[in-house]
């Protein structure tokens, strides 16, 4: 209680001093400067969350896994603020976290998930605590890249993002790292699954590499991103209009848009996939995942799909904890096992919640 007091009190007076700039005298500071300051402590703020959120993971899915975090490489940025500076055009670093099963046999090879997490602007968090219990349980080693765009990595990493773009490269080199590094990683034997943005680069990464994976889900997918400018707020736009990402807004630019989009590289699927969607999805809403379902039947693809009805829980309904996500959850893994064949597939809904909920 002491320390809550103290934290309030020192808010409290971090928020109430006059501010003055340190450049220039007692000269008030201006409005931008005031900004830019709160900007820099958001992200300092997102580092110290992410630091908890590392302990965290290790909490609550330590007794049934050996958890790693690795730190390793994708293609240069986009958009290097000084593309003169010494070291400009490296390859972007990045962070991983990797998740093995401790009853696994180490003289045997184990399929892969590739797992990249949702939000514009978003990380891979203690939210997904059950359904990497889950993946554990079957057997499979995951791998769950903390791509360029990510928060918790400070604002260099922020303002590289590339959504729809050089990200999905980040997740391709989570994947090769795995088989490059981990001799118990079947390579015969990778899947990549992910809800929302994590959709999108799901769809993406099979899309562009339909050779490397051998199944794919994607749930409530970001699909389209012109049809999802036009029911968005304009501040969701302003993630892709900012001069460190797109700089341009959809009507400026529309074809950028478009290549961002899966809808539009529809016709490269030769990938197993699965889609869900939701009808009360206020996030991405339920026209615009159909948008790249007609489209899929449109050009004659092999894909499977459903388009669940008023589902409780929206956007998030079938990650959640209630007994429909989890025989939800149970159908995915299901379409997903027949093609990654892992050692301890679930037979029920009740052998998966023994697998999620058992904490020490």
């Amino acid at each position: 209680m002491k320390k809550k007091f103290l934290i309030t009190g020192l808010l409290t007076v971090l928020f109430t001093l006059p501010l003055v700039s340190q450049d220039s005298g007692d000269r008030p500071v201006t409005r931008d400067e005031v900004d830019e300051h709160f900007l820099n402590l958001r992200h300092r703020l997102d580092v110290i969350e992410k630091a908890v959120d590392d302990i965290m993971w290790h909490k609550r899915v330590g007794d049934v896994a050996y958890i790693d975090k690795v730190f390793h490489t994708g293609p240069p940025r986009a958009n290097e603020p000084n593309p003169t500076a010494h070291g400009a055009g490296n390859p972007f670093r990045f962070w991983s976290y990797i998740f093995v099963p401790k009853d696994i046999d180490p003289s045997k090879k184990y399929p892969l998930l590739v797992f990249p997490h949702g939000g514009v602007h978003g990380d891979f968090n203690t939210y997904y605590t059950h359904i990497i219990r889950e993946m554990m349980a079957q057997q499979y080693i995951v791998i769950a890249p903390e791509y360029r765009g990510s928060t918790g990595y400070g604002r260099r990493t922020f303002e590289a993002i590339d959504y729809g773009g050089l990200e999905n490269q980040d997740v391709y080199a989570a994947r090769e790292f795995m088989i490059e590094n981990y001799e118990i990683v079947d390579q015969r034997n990778v899947g990549i699954i992910g809800w929302s943005h994590g959709g999108m680069i799901a769809l993406m990464n099979i899309f562009e590499y339909p050779r490397d994976y051998k199944v794919a889900f994607a749930g409530v997918p970001v699909s389209d991103l012109v049809a999802r400018m036009g029911y968005k707020r304009a501040e969701y736009e302003l993630f892709f209009s900012a001069d460190y990402h797109i700089g341009q807004k959809v009507n400026e630019n529309m074809e950028e848009y478009r290549r961002r989009s899966p809808v539009y590289h529809a016709h490269k699927l030769n990938t197993p996939l699965l889609i869900h969607t939701n009808t009360n999805d206020a996030d991405v809403r339920s026209y615009e995942v159909e948008n790249l379902i007609n489209r899929l039947k449109a050009l004659d693809k092999d894909f499977e799909y459903e388009i669940f009805e008023e589902i409780p829980g929206g956007h998030s309904f079938d990650r959640m904890d209630t007994r429909f996500a989890r025989e939800t959850r149970l159908e995915i893994y299901k379409f997903i096992g027949q093609y990654l064949n892992p050692p301890r597939p679930f037979n029920d809904v009740r052998e998966l919640e023994r697998a999620a909920y058992r904490f020490n």
